[in-house]
């Protein structure tokens, strides 16, 4: 029989927006972040492509040159799939300093983070309300007539 392979460093994290959902993977590699299979850098417009490496862009590439991400990606709109991204990779790049790196740097990383924008760790509970009866949405009511 042979010897058993050594445990992978990996750790799994999702984020939320909306209905959106994001699943990442992230262990050791070679700094790779690929969505549903393609690269991070094919997302398309730039505008939200920015939005998504967001948490790269403050915390430096060199932190992230030692992991690989695979995300998965369910449904949602466009952008709140780029927010459930972003919040993802900050948490799967969090949790893997915790668990495989040290302490010390997961909390230098989660205290940038945290200071720049709160629901890059936190998901947002916000969510669509129910349509009611006698009205066209979740608030407004047909109008009233007393003649």
């Amino acid at each position: 029989m042979s010897a058993p392979s050594p445990a992978v460093e990996s750790v799994q994290c999702f984020g939320r927006k909306k209905t959106a959902v994001a699943v990442t993977y992230c262990k050791r590699g070679k700094g790779l972040i690929k969505i549903n299979g393609c690269p991070i850098e094919l997302v398309e417009p730039e505008i939200l492509r920015f939005k998504a490496v967001e948490p790269i862009l403050l915390l430096g590439s060199h932190r992230f040159n030692g992991v690989d991400m695979r995300i998965r990606l369910k449904g949602g709109g466009h952008t709140s799939q780029i927010y459930a991204i972003r919040q993802s990779i900050a948490k799967a790049l969090v949790a893997y300093y915790q668990k495989f790196v040290d302490e010390q740097q997961k909390k230098e990383i989660k205290d940038i983070l945290v200071r720049y924008d709160r629901t890059l760790l936190v998901a947002d509970p916000r969510r669509c309300e129910p349509k009611k009866f006698g009205g066209r949405g979740a608030r407004a009511r047909f109008q009233k007539s007393y003649r």
